[in-house]
Parts: structure tokens; C-alpha cells; sequence
């Protein structure tokens, strides 16, 4: 009786035992599987996040607007010295140091407007406010830009680090608190361009001149004040909001600037090229022939900014504005031109021999 009983019994839990080994062998089976897919969509999204910051860093670094560390090589071109294989190699270092140095700054500035960027109708796209680039990913390659760039400029030139020191220090303490300051702040960005231009001369060993500060400093001073005047017009009522320094400034007011400041850089260009030293140098007065390019130049700036709302981004109109560039153009060709007439000439007369 026992035993049939014992026989019942089992036969009732063989179903129930089979069931629980069947649900461990299925656990075990999909287990691997799980994880795998957890592992695959860690990897995705790691991949993304490192390819949505090397894309918004390669944007966030400027690449375009390196174009403006090719002012180091003003002194080259204007010296004559520009057939010079070793002068020219350390202009081309100098343009790399510049930009990287200059890319750190751009970085640490982006960090510093974050706030002010999210709620700017164009700067919001840029990738850090956008998101597009992580903060502390920026911060990181701001600071190994800014000590690369300056340690690699001691191996060079002593005086050369020593402007890419002030450059950096200028502008770190621009974006923190000085671009707050009316005036001043429109002062700082037009130093960025004079120290480029000393910093090229510095590097291969000549003076810097004083029309090469003097042209530079006022052309520079007008892009800024136009920059300002272009954000005015921009954001109406709201640029206060914006930047802090566009409360204490008028369209009349900067209006008013464009016009001296750009008046005094025709002057002086046409000073520089009339002036002994120039003559000498060059040893002809042919050089007034880029006059006409400068005016051009100038006059065609304030129009797109007064008139056409365009400006606040200088470097830009280069790219996407035909006649200015194609001005740009032809003004360095014709300079070239004068200043190595007699080299090219006689590379001419060599190849046609």
C-alpha cells in the first residue's frame, strides 16, 4: 500500500521537475544572449556620445577662423624676407602654435557664455550650448590647447611664447569678466589681431614696424566696433540681455566709430605706402597701387553691416562673400607682386632661358 502510494507521488512531481529544469535550461540559453545585447547597446551609445564630441569639437576649435593667425605672416610678406625657406618654416610653426592657441581660447569662451548662448537665436547652435559637445570634454582640450601651444613656443622663440602667453591671458580673462566692460571688450578683440601681427614679425627676427601696428590696430578696431553694431542690429532690444556691454552702446554711437576708425585706417595705409621707409624698402612708390583695394575693402564692410545685417562674423564674409574675398585676393597678389618684382623676374627669365 505504502509503495503505491510512494509510486502516486512521484508521478505527480515528475511534471512539476521536468518544468523546473526546462525554465533553468531556458534561463541559462537566454542569460548570454541578454547580456550581449545589454553590452552591444552600451557600446552603441558610448560610440555615439564619442562621435557627437569629436564632430561638435572639430566644429567648437574654429577651424575657419584660423585664417586669422595667417597675420604672423605680415612681417614675412612685408619684409621681404618671404623667399627665406628658414623664415618661412618658422611663420608656418607660429601659424600652428597660433591656432591651436587660439582654438584653447575659443573653448574656454564657449564655456564661459554657455548661459548667454542658449539664448542667443545663432550662437545657440553652436555644439556646446546645442549639446552636441559635453563641457568637460571642451574644458579638457581648452586646457591641453592652451599648455601645448605655449610650451611648444619656448622651443622656438622666447619672445614668440611670450606673446602667446599674453594672448592667452588677455583672452582667458576676457571671457571671464572684461568683454562686460563697454569699449574695452571692443579694444581687447582688436589687441588679438596686433598680437598676431607682432608675434610673425617677433618670430623671424625682424622689427615689427610701427605702420604694420598702426594699420592693424585700426582695421582691427573697426571689425570689433562692427561686430558690436552687427549684434545691435541683430538682437533689437533684447542685446542687453545677450552681452551686458551692448546695454551702454548705441547703432549711432558705433555708427559713429565705424566711420573714425575706418577713415584713420585708409589714412594710414596710404601714409604707410608713401613713406620713405616703405620706399626704400620696396624701392618704388608702386605699393599706393593697393589703395584702391583697401578702400573698397572697407567701405564694402560697412555696408554689410549697416545695411545688410551681416558682420558679426568677419571671417565668415571671407568665405561667403565673393567680392571680399576676390578684394582680399587680388590686394595680396598686387602686394606680392611689388614687393618681390625683381625675384620674379628673374625666376621668369631663367625659366624662359
Amino acid at each position: 500500500m505504502n509503495s503505491l502510494m510512494t509510486c502516486a507521488r512521484n508521478s505527480e512531481l515528475q511534471p512539476l521537475q521536468s518544468t523546473v529544469l526546462l525554465c533553468r535550461k531556458l534561463k541559462k540559453a537566454i542569460a548570454p544572449v541578454t547580456i550581449s545585447k545589454i553590452t552591444i547597446n552600451d557600446e552603441g551609445r558610448m560610440f555615439s556620445r564619442l562621435s557627437r564630441n569629436l564632430i561638435g569639437l572639430g566644429i567648437a576649435l574654429r577651424p575657419k577662423e584660423w585664417i586669422k593667425n595667417s597675420l604672423v605672416f605680415t612681417s614675412l610678406i612685408f619684409s621681404g624676407l618671404a623667399n627665406d625657406p628658414q623664415k618661412i618654416t618658422l611663420s608656418l610653426l607660429g601659424f600652428v602654435l597660433f591656432s591651436a592657441a587660439s582654438s584653447g581660447v575659443y573653448l574656454v569662451n564657449d564655456l564661459c557664455d554657455l548661459a548667454d548662448d542658449r539664448l542667443h537665436p545663432v550662437k545657440k547652435q553652436r555644439p556646446i550650448p546645442s549639446g552636441l559637445l559635453s563641457p568637460v570634454v571642451a574644458g579638457i582640450v581648452a586646457a591641453l590647447l592652451l599648455a601645448a601651444s605655449l610650451l611648444g613656443s619656448f622651443f622656438i622663440h622666447a619672445g614668440f611664447a611670450g606673446m602667446i602667453l599674453l594672448y592667452e591671458i588677455i583672452f582667458i580673462f576676457y571671457s571671464l569678466k572684461l568683454k562686460t566692460i563697454v569699449i574695452l571688450d571692443a579694444i581687447l578683440i582688436a589687441s588679438g589681431f596686433v598680437i598676431r601681427a607682432v608675434s610673425g614679425a617677433i618670430l623671424i627676427g625682424v622689427a615689427a614696424s610701427e605702420w604694420l601696428v598702426l594699420c592693424t590696430s585700426l582695421v582691427a578696431l573697426f571689425i570689433s566696433f562692427g561686430k558690436r553694431r552687427h549684434e545691435m542690429g541683430l538682437l533689437g532690444e533684447s542685446a542687453a540681455a545677450h552681452r551686458s556691454a551692448l546695454a551702454h552702446y548705441s547703432i549711432g554711437f558705433l555708427d559713429s566709430v565705424m566711420n573714425i576708425t575706418s577713415a584713420a585706417a585708409i589714412v594710414t595705409y596710404l601714409l604707410y605706402t608713401t613713406a620713405e621707409s616703405t620706399v626704400s624698402r620696396i624701392g618704388s612708390r608702386l605699393l599706393m597701387l593697393t589703395i584702391p583695394f583697401v578702400i573698397y575693402g572697407i567701405l564694402r564692410y560697412i555696408m554689410l553691416v549697416q545695411n545688410c545685417q551681416k558682420g558679426g562674423e568677419p571671417v565668415r564674409l571671407l568665405y561667403e562673400d565673393f567680392p571680399s574675398k576676390l578684394n582680399l585676393a587680388l590686394w595680396l597678389g598686387v602686394s606680392i607682386i611689388i614687393i618681390y618684382k625683381e625675384q620674379i623676374l628673374n625666376s621668369l627669365s631663367q625659366i624662359m632661358l
